[in-house]
């Protein structure tokens, strides 16, 4: 199969898939935790939102976190609405595989997730994660306050010092306001926990943020 460039480069909005009006539908309940994974979600719970390659992968690094409340994945960061799995692997819809997380700040911090994103993935890659290529692949932390943005950058610099000491290269990872979170398909949903043998390309550097 011949690789196109395309997919290393985020289209214009003007040139991306059409997509659709209509939601993908979805099992409202985690298969692990048991709670709902789309809104109305419990009033003290907060939203977080990473890129960090496959999107199976990376939320089991997020599940597994102790009192989590709930995640789900998904597309976001692009430009068509609703895409279906087989649109984001074009490139052509300039979405990335995203996590939802939903949390309780009594009980977890925004800073902790931080550093679970930080070091569960390599963020030195641009448009890829590992063996996995493509725009959809790419390191990101989608904020939904000036809060969690100022926290994200802030943080960035701090990992930044962590890996130039370590001899690693420079983050590539984009930090932009959440755009539109779109779930993807059903069988996507918690897919490492439903199908345990399941592929999984995800993996840290080994440099902790603290």
């Amino acid at each position: 199969m011949i690789f196109s460039n395309k997919k290393l480069i985020l289209p214009d909005p003007n040139d991306a898939l059409p997509g659709r009006d209509t939601a993908m539908s979805i099992t409202n309940k985690h298969f692990v935790t048991g709670h709902p994974i789309a809104p109305p979600f419990p009033d003290d719970m907060e939203l977080a939102l990473f890129g960090l390659g496959c999107f199976w992968g990376a939320e089991r690094k997020f599940w597994q976190y102790p009192n989590l409340f709930s995640t789900a994945v998904g597309y976001s960061g692009g430009f068509t609405p609703n895409p279906t799995y087989e649109e984001v692997c074009t490139g052509l819809t300039g979405h990335n595989e995203a996590v939802r997380v939903i949390y309780d700040p009594s009980l977890i911090t925004y800073g902790e997730l931080l550093t679970l994103f930080w070091q569960s993935h390599n963020p030195t890659q641009g448009m890829r994660q590992g063996n996995d290529t493509g725009t959809q692949y790419r390191s990101g932390i989608y904020t939904y306050s000036q809060e969690q943005w100022d926290e994200a950058v802030k943080s960035r610099g701090h990992y930044q010092q962590r890996l130039t000491g370590s001899g690693f290269d420079l983050i590539t990872s984009e930090i932009i306001p959440a755009k539109e979170f779109y779930y993807a398909e059903d069988y996507h949903q918690q897919y490492l926990a439903k199908n345990p043998q399941g592929y999984c390309g995800l993996g840290g550097l080994g440099v902790t943020c603290y």
